[in-house]
């Protein structure tokens, strides 16, 4: 049994070669997941693509193994032309448009959560000055989100490294634009990877910025799953017990090479003895 208020799940990518979402639920189940984190693109490269009957079949056959789902994340991968700061307002409209079909996706296969990373969609370029990106962002999310509140969706952003992206690459940038949009419907997500290069240690972070947490997503410095490389999580989950944390804490890998079987074993394994280490030892 997991934790009542921490809640485990894992992202669907891990498992695109079996090209069997049935069989990727009933395995995660059985193993001892709570949620999935679906990718579009392993649907559909436009999400608008993506039928209603398969959207009612995706919700359903989570909720008939038992697993939830969890919302979606990788959201920008597939389409074209869509650019979260770019100077022609053309494009961002598009782009705000597709954004409200991504909502609409979440929500009408169970998810309550939209992880926006995408690092290259969301660039600053040439003679854009950050001020002006921000601007640019602000714009697009904000169009989204009262479609966010009807449907009940909350969007996170994504704080990424400098390795892959010039804007918001510190979770103080990122909150910047959470504080500037101001709406419940945006909160923050933080990544393990992610939270590598910054100078404050992530337990630190944690409790820094827990009142903007919405979702957490559990991977190590070496792109595996949590236990598979030297981050120690029991500090992590700790900050997170200590804020009140009452979301998901997602597997997300960036290397397959060892098969979703043993990286989804091995992922919640390890994280079921640091959870049980780290509520014993919260009030020590």
């Amino acid at each position: 049994m997991n934790d009542p208020d921490i809640k485990i799940g894992i992202c669907n990518e891990i498992f695109k070669e079996w090209n069997n979402f049935e069989k990727t639920v009933k395995f995660i189940k059985d193993i001892g997941y709570d949620g999935i984190e679906i990718a579009p693109f392993t649907f559909a490269d436009h999400v608008t693509d993506i039928s209603t009957e398969i959207r009612k079949w995706i919700r359903d056959t989570a909720e008939k193994v038992g697993v939830e789902v969890i919302g979606i994340h990788w959201v920008f991968v597939g389409p074209k032309n869509v650019y979260l700061t770019h100077p022609d307002s053309n494009i961002r409209k598009y782009t705000a448009e597709y954004l409200k079909n991504l909502v609409n996706f979440c929500a009408d296969i169970g998810g309550k959560v939209i992880v926006f990373g995408s690092p290259k969609q969301r660039n600053i370029m040439r003679d854009v000055t950050y001020n002006q990106a921000l601007e640019y962002a602000k714009e697009v999310f904000s169009y989204a989100l009262p479609v966010c509140e009807n449907r009940d969706v909350t969007i996170c952003l994504e704080q990424l490294t400098h390795w892959e992206t010039n804007f918001c690459h510190t979770v103080e940038e990122a909150v910047e634009l959470i504080e500037a949009i101001n709406h419940p419907n945006f909160r923050l997500i933080l990544d393990t990877k992610a939270m590598a290069f910054l100078q404050e240690p992530r337990d630190v972070i944690i409790r820094k910025y827990g009142k903007y947490l919405r979702h957490y997503h559990a991977n190590d410095d070496n792109l595996l799953g949590p236990g598979m490389g030297k981050v120690d999580f029991v500090p992590i989950i700790r900050a997170l017990y200590d804020i009140g944390y009452k979301g998901y804490i997602s597997v997300e890998v960036f290397k397959f090479e060892l098969g979703p079987e043993k990286i989804a074993t091995e992922s919640i394994n390890y994280l079921k003895k640091v959870f049980a280490i780290s509520k014993n030892t919260q009030n020590l």
